[in-house]
């Protein structure tokens, strides 16, 4: 495994959010993708909308997102952890481990982003992202 980060999801107030927290932590943003800069299709309310975004502290690595048009954002829910993987077989192994009395949610599989990414629930409820760099 390369790192475990956490992931906060927010319902339509991700930039605000993610400037609240560069300054109260006075980071840096090192990534902002909006759903407009993808091929993914997305209502024309959510172009502007913060897919994925990136926030360095220090040694912490904070991500954020305004989720999906058609999922719900529930305050004190909306926190996930995604491992970063430079072994497909351990990414694979940890997965169905996880996974197992538990709910996948998208099966492990090759993204628009150049990856192999999974997520799950656990039996405890925690959820998690898997993501695997595809070599170019």
């Amino acid at each position: 495994m390369k790192s475990l980060n956490p992931y906060l999801f927010f319902p339509g107030n991700c930039e605000e959010a993610l400037n609240y927290y560069k300054d109260c932590l006075n980071g840096e943003i090192t990534l902002l993708q909006r759903f407009g800069d993808t091929d993914m299709p997305v209502e024309e309310s959510w172009r502007d909308k913060i897919m994925h975004a990136e926030l360095k502290v220090e040694n912490i690595h904070i991500m954020f997102s305004d989720g999906a048009p058609h999922k719900t954002i529930t305050q004190g829910d909306n926190v996930q952890l995604n491992i970063d993987f430079d072994d497909p077989d351990e990414q694979e192994k940890l997965f169905y481990a996880l996974a197992k009395d538990g709910e996948i949610s998208m099966k492990l599989e090759e993204t628009f982003w150049g990856a192999r990414y999974g997520m799950l629930t656990d039996k405890f409820g925690i959820r998690w992202m898997m993501n695997y760099s595809l070599k170019e």
